[in-house]
């Protein structure tokens, strides 16, 4: 059987050249272990495979463990069995997708298990036995309070997910917030396919109202900084005002002259399409050398951030009010 065409151009896109990788970009190389450790505030321990990220606390008391991705797995146990002996007593739910908790059920079946309420109701929903049910629901703010430790679990609204929270330790501070801040990097596709664009863009200024100097961001290759998180929000205002530029200076005439007239997916993926593509021919070059994957998400993140411009902050371009 013969390759489709789909399939011809996604060979043909992997063969493309991709611009160097930042050096701000970079992590701590990966050993044969498998993943990497470091003790980022006294007690508090990142802990990565060199793509996804997690965090645990060792208390007097015992270990909290946040999330537990399924690339780690295992190791998880594994790495903080290097740095204690004692045993986890409470878990953390970040939000409720699997690539960041799928892996919740290497830990003990008896501890309690926190996460937010829409969390918790969607993960009722999926049934899913690697992400057993939270014990602990709460809706704006609770605090975990473990011997000299502490961790204050926070909902500020939707944003990559709709249930996904502030994870913050005062003491040492250090915060976690996942899918939102890419350390060194621009975010995931299509604005790392977050349920509430506006959510998402206001997420980091949010994270600054934190005094944090460590953060665990789920993604990427390293814990991140509050310059980290600046650099993002410039990376989404240069991106928005971009975007928004592109949606009414596009040639539509030019863009649709030759779609057949009668399709209209065919005429919205013109637009779309040529709008992302005329914002990510301007703004890949001033990002390539400071965020790593700029010449390979700008694009979707700019055709995201479109469908945003136009569905949720009312700039609709050509398919405006009709006169």
């Amino acid at each position: 059987m013969s390759k489709t065409p789909y399939s011809d151009l996604a060979e043909r896109a992997r063969e493309l050249p991709t611009a160097p990788v930042p050096q701000t970009a970079l992590g701590p190389e990966v050993p044969k272990a498998g993943y990497v450790l470091e003790e980022i505030a006294d007690g508090v321990f990142w802990l990565s495979e060199g793509m996804y990220q997690m965090m645990f606390v060792v208390t007097d008391e015992g270990v909290i463990a946040v999330d537990a991705p399924p690339t780690l797995g295992h190791n998880i146990l594994r790495a903080i069995g290097s740095v204690t002996s004692r045993s986890i007593t409470q878990v953390v739910y970040s939000h409720q997708h699997s690539d960041h908790v799928g892996a919740m059920s290497v830990y003990p079946e008896d501890v309690p298990r926190y996460a937010h309420r829409v969390t918790a109701e969607r993960l009722a929903l999926l049934r899913d036995p690697n992400r057993p049910l939270p014990t602990h629901v709460f809706d704006d703010t609770v605090t975990i309070e473990a011997g000299n430790h502490s961790l204050q679990l926070d909902y500020k609204g939707p944003n990559h997910a709709e249930g996904n929270i502030f994870i913050y330790a005062p003491t040492q501070r250090v915060l976690m917030l996942v899918d939102v801040i890419f350390p060194g990097w621009v975010p995931f596709s299509n604005l790392a396919v977050s349920a509430n664009i506006p959510g998402f863009v206001n997420a980091p200024e949010q994270a600054l109202e934190y005094p944090f100097d460590k953060l665990v961001g789920g993604h990427v290759t390293r814990p991140g900084t509050p310059d980290d998180v600046r650099i993002q929000i410039e990376y989404l205002k240069d991106l928005r005002s971009t975007t928004e530029a592109a949606l009414s200076s596009v040639d539509v005439q030019k863009i649709l002259a030759p779609v057949d007239a009668t399709n209209a997916w065919a005429i919205f993926k013109a637009y779309l399409d040529a709008v992302a593509a005329q914002a990510a021919d301007e703004l890949v070059p001033r990002w390539s050398q400071r965020l790593g994957g700029a010449d390979i998400f700008t694009l979707p993140n700019a055709w995201a951030m479109a469908e945003a411009l136009r569905l949720d902050y009312g700039s609709m371009g050509p398919f405006g009010i009709v006169p």
